[in-house]
């Protein structure tokens, strides 16, 4: 157990699993605590939250016995002073190169969903779709983007996992004000692009699943000239359908946007559900409901577009994911 001092004002820390001894200054005053080193992830979290330094290289390594879980509050009065034996895993690592950004703006949606701005410190090219890694601490993460290409900030919308659900980065991120700096590496990556060869074009998404489409629309509208139609498409021929799922209706982060979107232009749709239409935070809720993924099927017979000629994509839950791609497996 990690020993910190009984007062409510400075928060708590609580640390389970295998020891490491430490000496920490909280309000100028030093403390000693035990504290063990965890799995790689959580103990680069802590890494961070702490502002450890970084262990040497002939520092020993431990394995765990259990699955370690800990909470934090303001963790921003924590200074260590020294640390003994800390994991060889618990050191960041980032290789390659990369450069910086600045979180230009933020905006919470919900608890734990959130979308940030960031400005890059050199110019940034990517393909609608793609994905940024960026990070705080040393601790990495890609996430997709939500913006088009020529806009000039680069969009995310991320949600808040929390550490003892398996959350690294995100926590971190979601202490981030308005000017802070982070790592970002210098290209985009990701090969789920738009695929100019088809007609119509189905977004399946969940929650923050939908911010490659986002892009990829923003960047049809703003750019007559993307993407290159394949040959026998006229640019004119192009269809978007967005199907979203959530479990609640507040966790559209694009609804208005998109609702907006499908009312100007008569070659987009927007199909949002919510899985959990009897909870109270969805008494409001008078669309459609139930699983995404189980109204894919129906959304397209509904729509009589040639197989042929449709191009389904899916990205946000893993299982969601799976499903559909199962119940697309046997069409043309």
């Amino acid at each position: 157990m990690f020993s910190t001092p009984k007062q409510s004002s400075n928060g708590a820390l609580t640390v389970s699993c295998r020891q490491l001894n430490l000496r920490y200054k909280l309000y100028g005053r030093i403390y000693t605590a035990i504290l063990p080193p965890l799995q790689y992830g959580h103990l680069v979290f802590l890494h961070q939250v702490l502002d450890f330094n970084r262990p040497r290289a002939n520092s020993p390594t431990f394995k765990l016995s259990q699955r370690p879980s800990f909470r934090y509050s303001d963790t921003r009065f924590i200074e260590v002073i020294t640390e003994k034996y800390m994991a060889d895993a618990a050191r960041p690592q980032i290789r390659g190169r990369f450069t910086s950004c600045e979180l230009v703006r933020r905006e919470e949606l919900t608890e734990d969903l959130v979308k940030f701005w960031i400005k890059p410190a050199q110019d940034y090219v990517f393909k609608p779709g793609q994905y940024c890694t960026i990070g705080v601490g040393g601790i990495e993460r890609p996430y997709s983007i939500s913006s088009s290409p020529d806009e000039e900030d680069i969009e995310l919308f991320i949600e808040i996992v929390p550490v003892e659900h398996g959350g690294h980065l995100t926590p971190l991120l979601d202490h981030q004000q308005v000017g802070a700096e982070m790592t970002l590496r210098p290209r985009a990556k990701g090969i789920f692009i738009l695929q100019p060869q088809f007609k119509h074009h189905i977004f399946v998404g969940t929650v923050t699943g939908v911010v490659p489409y986002i892009s990829m629309l923003r960047k049809f509208l703003n750019d007559p000239s993307w993407p290159e139609p394949a040959d026998g498409i006229e640019r004119e021929d192009y269809t978007f359908h967005v199907l979203e799922g959530a479990s609640y209706l507040d966790e559209f982060g694009y609804d208005e946007e998109l609702n907006e979107l499908a009312d100007k232009h008569d070659f987009i749709s927007f199909y949002p559900s919510v899985s959990r239409p009897t909870e109270e935070r969805n008494a409001s809720w008078a669309g459609a409901k139930g699983r995404i993924n189980l109204l894919v099927e129906d959304y397209l017979e509904k729509l009589g577009i040639d197989p042929k000629e449709t191009c389904v994509y899916a990205c946000g839950h893993p299982q969601m994911i799976e499903d559909v791609g199962e119940r697309m497996e046997n069409t043309d």
